[in-house]
């Protein structure tokens, strides 16, 4: 599913010059992360495909680089009142760092299902953390009442000048270490970084065209876009939790609006397959968030103009997330098999099967032998298989195979 934005754009609230503004100050506090080319996705895409590394910014995400600028901009009256972030993990570790570095006191409120060890990293940088609600809109309400209540200077996850100007400066290293990019795709929840990167973009190089990435399950900006205007979605959900943001800004909207090309949208199977991507080929640990670029290039390898770069937003993820979308992924590329076999009820019939499967190079992870069934005809048994394999082919070659040694395989399986 795709976006294209109106004819009549208005003029981005932050532009190159802010940007550049940003960058200065961030020098030498935030590192320039590096780009790496992805051989498996330029393969598949007809052409160069680069991944800019914010995974491995500090904090582990690129929203270190907006929470610095905002928190360094303020005046010290409003520095010593303390600081408050909503956020579901990534905002929320930006702002506690960068109130530790500057001596701010920081007040962070995060949903109650937020991973854990973006939790922990948050207090580990000296905030003080509450777990309230069920989404970030629920958060940002409490840090507001928060702030309402001790004069705290509420820092916003997307919303501000000065944290769209502070991740822009990740699209100034992007041209300067791609200055061929024909594309730059980034993911998108409330739209701070994509707006910021289109502005350096679109400033130095407007012809590259910039492309938004939403999960299907937290998919704001289409709607909001088609509607003229900011809308608010009435659930989400999707593995994605940090682009899992249910309205556009209203400073982000018009930023997006005048300078983004496009939004595209990638269902949870897609986001599965390019984290396993990331960490099977690229050798990158990323969060579903941060696959987002990813998993529209590999759902779409050709309509994206090369070289292409991917931004890889965080690396920041729940180890018990981790296997789960890995097991997810290896399902979604058919690197499992789920599958029922009829099989003669003898003695050593089922030793046969998993030989036979074990041969052809499957590995066996579960097995479940049946014989009370009355679907069964007599004299057969039924074994339940759950194999690994090498992918789809493989998947083809092992089902020939059963079916050739003679065994029927339960329609529906």
């Amino acid at each position: 599913m795709a976006a294209t934005h109106p004819r009549d754009r208005p003029v981005p609230p932050v532009g190159v010059e802010h940007i550049r503004a940003a960058r200065e100050l961030l020098a030498g506090i935030v590192l320039t992360t590096p780009v790496a080319r992805s051989r498996a996705l330029s393969e598949r895409c007809g052409g160069p495909v680069l991944l800019k590394c914010e995974n491995l910014q500090r904090t582990g995400s690129f929203k270190f680089r907006g929470a610095y600028t905002r928190l360094h901009r303020l005046p010290p009256e409003r520095r010593a009142a303390g600081v408050v972030a909503a956020s579901a993990g990534n905002h929320a570790q930006g702002v506690a760092l960068a109130a530790q570095m500057l001596g701010i006191e920081a007040t962070v409120f995060m949903p109650e299902g937020a991973a854990i060890p973006k939790v922990g990293a948050t207090r580990g940088y000296g905030a003080a953390v509450h777990l309230v609600g069920d989404t970030i809109e629920g958060s940002i309400a409490a840090a507001l009442e928060h702030a309402e209540r001790t004069g705290a200077e509420f820092v916003h996850p997307f919303d501000h000048p000065d944290i769209i100007a502070g991740q822009g400066t990740a699209g100034l290293e992007i041209l300067e270490q791609v200055p061929d990019a024909a594309t730059v795709l980034v993911c998108t929840g409330g739209g701070g970084l994509l707006g910021g990167v289109a502005a350096a973009v679109k400033a130095l190089r407007p012809d590259v065209r910039v492309v938004g990435v939403q999960a299907e399950g937290a998919a704001a900006w289409p709607a909001s876009l088609a509607a003229g205007g900011p809308v608010t979605l009435p659930s989400m959900r999707t593995i994605a939790d940090g682009i899992a943001v249910g309205r556009p800004g209203d400073l982000t909207f018009p930023q997006v609006t005048a300078l983004v090309d496009e939004i595209v949208t990638v269902g949870e199977d897609a986001l599965s397959r390019a984290l396993l991507l990331c960490l099977e080929r690229a050798k990158m640990l990323v969060e579903p968030a941060g696959v987002a670029a990813v998993a529209a290039l590999m759902e779409h390898p050709r309509r994206f103009a090369t070289p292409a770069v991917a931004v890889l937003s965080g690396g920041n993820i729940d180890p018990l997330v981790l296997l789960h979308v890995i097991q997810h992924g290896m399902a979604a590329a058919s690197r499992y098999l789920a599958l029922r076999v009829r099989v003669g009820d003898r003695p050593g019939a089922l030793a046969e099967l998993l030989t036979l499967m074990g041969s052809l190079g499957a590995n066996v992870v579960d097995v479940e032998h049946s014989r009370i069934t009355s679907a069964l005809p007599l004299g057969d048994v039924e074994v339940a298989l759950t194999l690994e394999t090498r992918g789809p082919e493989h998947c083809t070659e092992l089902v020939d195979a059963l079916r050739g040694a003679g065994h029927a395989i339960v329609p529906g399986t």
